[in-house]
């Protein structure tokens, strides 16, 4: 950040989005997810695109398409993430065929994306995650243009799934240069507590995708 003054709790919680896309949860498990999310002051939920609609006034409502693997179809993806905005969903985070980015296919990443951008129009924000982890530093680089050209609105480090890991400052740092500000992004997968959370947002995470929201915010002054 170019800013040195440490971030203040509100500052940070503006920035997450409170997550729960584990298998079991529960509608029960849900509704708990919203009450903290009020209580924490965080910007948005992210759940499971089964779990809507979710009644959260005040939260931005997002979830998920082709998660955790990537490799559904893209109309798939598409057919996914229109249905999760009709039932109210502001945000949709889709994964990428890791796989085709792997390939050099970018061709067809970016039909993936391109597909997905156009099932939802401008009725969503857009994330793209690329599973940063798993990825060589020029496929990064590349995967990020490819999500700019096919109008993105951020990209996004993990799922929190995949074997390779999650969100790390030197991905976060490379997907931010690469970008340049024209897209948000978004560091996700593995960030429990408040100094990585602070060293993400320096290297130029603009949102964050946490679980373990109420940890990270206690390292936070008020």
């Amino acid at each position: 950040m170019a800013d040195s003054t440490p971030l203040t709790r509100a500052e940070v919680a503006a920035m997450i989005d409170h997550t729960l896309l584990a298998p079991d949860a529960t509608p029960a498990d849900v509704a708990a997810l919203v009450d903290e999310a009020r209580a924490l002051g965080v910007l948005a939920i992210c759940v499971s695109p089964s779990m809507l609609p979710v009644r959260a006034p005040g939260l931005v409502v997002a979830t998920v398409a082709g998660f955790p693997s990537g490799k559904h179809h893209s109309l798939v993806k598409g057919a996914e993430a229109r249905l999760a905005v009709e039932q109210g969903a502001a945000e949709v985070d889709m994964v990428i065929d890791v796989g085709a980015a792997l390939a050099g296919a970018y061709t067809e990443v970016l039909a993936d994306i391109v597909t997905v951008r156009e099932a939802v129009g401008d009725r969503a924000v857009l994330k793209v995650i690329i599973e940063s982890a798993a990825l060589p530093d020029a496929a990064i680089v590349e995967v990020c243009r490819v999500a700019e050209r096919a109008g993105a609105d951020f990209v996004k480090t993990s799922t929190g799934f995949h074997p390779a890991g999650g969100a790390s400052v030197h991905a976060v740092e490379l997907m931010a240069r690469t970008v340049g500000g024209r897209l948000g992004v978004k560091a996700s997968g593995g960030i429990r507590t408040a100094e990585a959370a602070a060293a993400l947002i320096a290297a130029g995470a603009t949102r964050l995708g946490l679980s373990k929201s109420s940890a990270v915010l206690d390292g936070f002054a008020p």
